[in-house]
């Protein structure tokens, strides 16, 4: 019975070609509402003044927190595999004419 139940909640995920390529992002600009967070990931390039948004994700506030949860769950999984991430300072200046949002 419960090997029934779990055959019946499994959830198939489809990847199309198109978004299996992915969008290379070096940049988050984080903000929101009382209602949702948005997620602008951006692809800066060096000496260019001008970057656009390469994708944009809303979320609820709930799954924000699932997701900052397993982003936390892997970076420590990635860290005891491979070591310490060195971060590195950015010395950017971001001007976006939004609140102040974190990366």
């Amino acid at each position: 019975m419960a090997d029934q139940q779990a055959q019946e909640q499994q959830l198939n995920i489809e990847l199309t070609e198109e978004m299996a390529d992915g969008a290379y992002a070096n940049l988050a600009i984080i903000t929101h509402s009382f209602a949702e967070f948005v997620i602008d990931f951006v692809n800066v390039m060096p000496n260019v003044p001008k970057a656009k948004v390469k994708s944009r994700i809303v979320m609820t506030p709930q799954h924000a927190k699932r997701l900052m949860r397993a982003l936390v769950d892997n970076v420590k999984r990635f860290e005891a595999q491979h070591g310490t991430i060195k971060e590195e300072p950015m010395n950017m200046p971001f001007n976006f004419g939004t609140p102040t949002a974190q990366a």
